[in-house]
């Protein structure tokens, strides 16, 4: 299969980093992030290019450019009015976009076009044109065009009014109080349906879904799911919100004819959608599978480094910092496997008595994954430390202050290790 350039845009959106994670490991596909501001894409991809924002009069061409430098196949649009942008512009862009259908994405960007659109069917929440046919409260008042659960103002009644702003902009409907679901899915070839995932959002911040779990998909939604799918024209992957009536019907909150963050919990029962999807647009015939097991996400901010220091040897002591109460500290040699990658140097310093490799082995740590196994008994670590290029990884407070004194090289003990990784 012949390797293709995907660029996705803006790749620090919480659906950039979720396409990052789910096409990175993929050796078909080179991945490019496009970004108008600094941000955590830096620390994931590998590729950063920075183009304006899409609402300066110059982006296609400067996008254009970027495409044609790069040599660019697929644009993954990574935000919804991005995706709205340039669907609506893909015979002046210079790559294939990864969307649905143009019109499908104009009716999907509107919550008013979507209920207008679906207009009759029951999973349909009763729709106010304005505040005086409101005859029941309490009612929703959100934004026509938003995501997120952003704006979204919960009325109880006719003197909330006049605290609501911009409300021609707003879409007022029934009050749902009840479960609130997000249903993955995937179109394949022929607008077959081949994917309906349920996940609950238990936890939401700022509009995230940062706890979730799957559950089982009940009737009614598949039912729902199968009527969005026959009467819009999706390719790919795509998911839709409902919420629970007082009478336990659900009903439509809106549908995103896009990839979702929170769609790793897919993605880790094995439907990786954004694979998939890419897939689908290479002409390719995909199938759909997962492994039959209950799944939770539990999200939270991440953190990523970067340090100004540059070093070709890394050493590292044994006791306490490559093995943590009786276990192998697995983010250390995770690192350690980053070095060998980055063709740098490894030395084991160990005070341990009896015979390291062995000991080693006790771990399942192979002995080669060090250049150098250095038993110092009782001397002082940095007379082993020959290179200036270098850095010490040890848990010993006195250790790291000798050889940080006598070396002066950078000294880290485990809980350092994070700033160390290299996560694209």
């Amino acid at each position: 299969m012949k390797k293709v350039k995907v660029a996705v845009f803006p790749a620090g959106s919480e659906i950039g980093l979720e396409i990052c994670n789910a096409l990175k490991y993929d050796k078909y596909i080179e991945l490019i992030g496009l970004t108008s501001v600094l941000d955590h894409s830096e620390m994931v991809y590998r590729n950063i290019e920075i183009v304006p924002y899409y609402t300066d009069k110059d982006f296609t061409q400067k996008l254009n450019e970027v495409l044609d430098r790069e040599q660019v196949d697929y644009l993954y649009p990574a935000y919804d009015d991005v995706l709205l942008f340039l669907t609506r512009r893909q015979e002046e862009i210079h790559a294939k976009i990864i969307t649905s259908g143009r019109e499908t994405v104009e009716i999907t960007r509107s919550k008013k076009k979507t209920y207008a659109f679906f207009g009759g069917e029951p999973f349909i929440p009763d729709v106010y044109a304005k505040p005086d046919e409101v005859n029941q409260y309490p009612v929703f008042a959100k934004p026509d065009i938003g995501q997120g659960s952003q704006g979204v103002r919960k009325i109880n009644g006719p003197k909330e009014w006049d605290k609501i702003e911009n409300l021609e902009t707003m879409i007022i409907t029934e009050y749902l109080p009840g479960e609130e679901v997000t249903v993955d899915c995937f179109t394949g070839h022929d607008g077959v349906l081949q994917s309906c995932i349920v996940r609950r959002r238990e936890r939401i911040k700022n509009g995230i879904a940062v706890r979730a779990r799957r559950i089982s998909t009940e009737p009614q939604v598949a039912e729902i799911a199968e009527c969005l799918n026959r009467k819009l024209d999706l390719k790919g992957a795509w998911f839709f919100q409902l919420k629970k009536s007082d009478s336990g019907i659900y009903k439509l909150l809106e549908i995103a004819a896009r990839i979702a963050g929170t769609m790793g919990l897919s993605r880790n029962v094995g439907i990786n959608y954004p694979l998939l999807t890419v897939y689908l647009h290479r002409g390719m015939m995909v199938e759909v599978s997962e492994n039959p097991c209950d799944a939770l996400v539990e999200r939270a901010l991440v953190s990523r480094y970067r340090l100004s220091i540059l070093y070709q040897t890394v050493y590292v002591d044994l006791d306490d910092t490559l093995i943590v109460r009786g276990e192998a500290n697995t983010l250390l040699i995770l690192y350690l496997y980053q070095c060998v990658n980055q063709k740098k140097r490894r030395v084991l310093l160990s005070r341990h008595s009896g015979e390291i490799a062995e000991y080693l082995e006790q771990f399942c740590i192979p002995a080669a994954l060090f250049d150098k196994l250095v038993f110092v008994g009782t001397e002082p670590k940095s007379k082993y430390i020959t290179e200036k290029e270098a850095i010490l990884i040890d848990d010993s407070y006195r250790e790291r202050r000798e050889v940080m004194q006598h070396c002066k090289i950078p000294v880290f003990g485990p809980e350092n290790v994070e700033s160390l990784i290299d996560w694209r």
